[in-house]
């Protein structure tokens, strides 16, 4: 997967949002999408462990770019979607903390 390719597409989905915080979901769905990528299972080598990771932190200082753009057109949709992608990040990154963890005990 090349993560800066699909975070790269993003901005094009909201081209066509009416309202500032439309332009906002449209974003924060696309980061969805681009999470939803992301297989932990298919993690094998630390270059894979490294890559997810990247992909995480990426996506994470997007949607925290997307809410500081967006701050007066916050809605509570925003904020949810925005909430729901954070925990499922953080979520992935224990996931992945896990399996770092669980090779060091197999070395």
């Amino acid at each position: 997967m090349d993560t800066f390719g699909a975070f790269s597409s993003l901005d094009y989905q909201s081209i066509r949002a009416r309202t500032p915080a439309e332009t906002a979901i449209k974003r924060l769905s696309g980061i969805g999408e681009v999470l939803s990528g992301l297989d932990t299972a298919t993690i094998r080598s630390p270059d894979d462990m490294a890559r997810a990771l990247r992909t995480l932190d990426t996506a994470d200082k997007c949607i925290r770019m997307i809410l500081t753009e967006f701050k007066s057109e916050r809605t509570k949709d925003v904020i949810r979607e925005a909430d729901r992608l954070i925990d499922s990040i953080e979520l992935a990154r224990d996931e992945i903390s896990g399996l770092h963890h669980a090779g060091e005990a197999a070395s």
